[in-house]
């Protein structure tokens, strides 16, 4: 970095920032690193969509984005600028305040919640103590976006697909709420930081074994709570046109397309936190390699394979699995995946009590 920067200009840059008080510097650091995390969680979104195309062509033996940018990268910018032109249609008798609130409603807290999420052992932007409430808080607020979207269009097919998707929602989260305390047991914190420090030792130590079910309930509901193939009953198309989003178009739309590849991004990042150690190395518990050696130091790298694992077993399950029926996903989440995990919790009270796994 101070080869790249003249030293003049850098001694300038220090002298106004040592002359700023506590409250300024700390805003602007933070305002810094918030920019520097939401660009980056964008550019992913926009490169998932194009991964996801390539991923599903690979598995049906198609050739997948091939026309724009070499190897077909730039489609994905080709896509935004196309949506960007067109025309957002607004209902005549639509709220239109709310009609053009919701798309937010879906996007932002999916953005939002990358201030809690631990990158490395040493960088967070917000290490609150109630980080793990704050996700849930915030994983919740996307309900009321497709409500809102579905409501506000003044139009009968989006409301039904809105109060299709909310219901689906509802039945997952609260799945996956009960999976999270499940966590909070073994880790004895609500801070995502302390979370992933309990799984520190090795693959051994993560939480993936002792809370074997929570992890599958967490992840599928993860994939229902995105309205992802097979549990997208919102865009059954024979069925319901496009679901709640069926009125939108243009830039309005998009922000509905990008809240979906969001969440798809922050479900991963979050299982590989609760589960599977996070940041903390795969071979953190190989002795011989040695004290100190590069592969068994937790980094950002280890947290990001892990997060585009996941990511491809969402393009997995959807390149796989036929759509199911709207009575299969309603019975899965309220009458398997709600008492797997109350049995489960008890059953973690009892590992506490006998001092096995996390507790030992």
């Amino acid at each position: 970095m101070k080869a790249l920067i003249p030293d003049f200009v850098l001694n300038a840059w220090l002298s106004v920032w040592g002359m700023l008080p506590p409250l300024m510097q700390y805003l602007v650091e933070t305002t810094f690193w918030i920019m520097v995390v939401m660009i980056t969680v964008i550019l992913s979104v926009a490169f998932t969509t194009y991964f996801e195309r390539k991923v599903i062509g690979a598995m049906q033996g198609r050739i997948g984005p091939n026309r724009v940018g070499p190897l077909g990268l730039g489609q994905p910018f080709a896509d935004v600028i196309k949506l960007l032109v067109k025309e957002v249609i607004v209902p005549t008798k639509s709220n239109r305040f709310l009609f053009i609130i919701a798309p937010l409603l879906t996007l932002i807290p999916a953005l939002a919640t990358w201030a809690v999420i631990p990158l490395t052992d040493t960088f967070v932007i917000a290490n609150i103590d109630a980080g793990l409430l704050y996700v849930l808080s915030l994983t919740s607020v996307g309900v009321y976006g497709v409500i809102l979207a579905g409501w506000a269009s003044n139009s009968k097919y989006a409301l039904l697909g809105a109060m299709r998707s909310a219901a689906q929602i509802v039945a997952y989260e609260i799945a996956m709420g009960f999976a999270l305390v499940g966590v909070l047991m073994a880790a004895g914190s609500l801070n995502l930081g302390v979370i992933t420090e309990a799984q520190s030792g090795g693959f051994l130590n993560w939480f993936l074994l002792p809370l074997l079910p929570l992890f599958f309930v967490y992840l599928i509901s993860g994939v229902a709570e995105t309205n992802r193939a097979p549990f997208d009953v919102a865009e059954g198309e024979s069925e319901i046109v496009a679901g709640f989003h069926v009125e939108y178009s243009g830039v309005a739309f998009a922000l509905f397309f990008l809240g979906e590849y969001a969440n798809i991004i922050l479900i991963s990042a979050l299982t590989s936190i609760f589960f599977l150690g996070g940041y903390n190395s795969f071979f953190e518990g190989w002795t011989f390699l040695g004290e100190g050696h590069f592969l068994r130091e937790p980094a950002l790298l280890w947290l990001i394979i892990k997060i585009c694992f996941f990511i491809f077993v969402f393009f997995w399950l959807r390149a796989t699995f036929p759509r199911y029926r709207y009575d299969q996903i309603m019975r899965l989440g309220w009458k398997v995946f709600i008492p797997v995990t109350i049995v489960w919790i008890v059953v973690e009270g009892v590992m506490s009590w006998m001092k096995v796994g996390p507790w030992a």
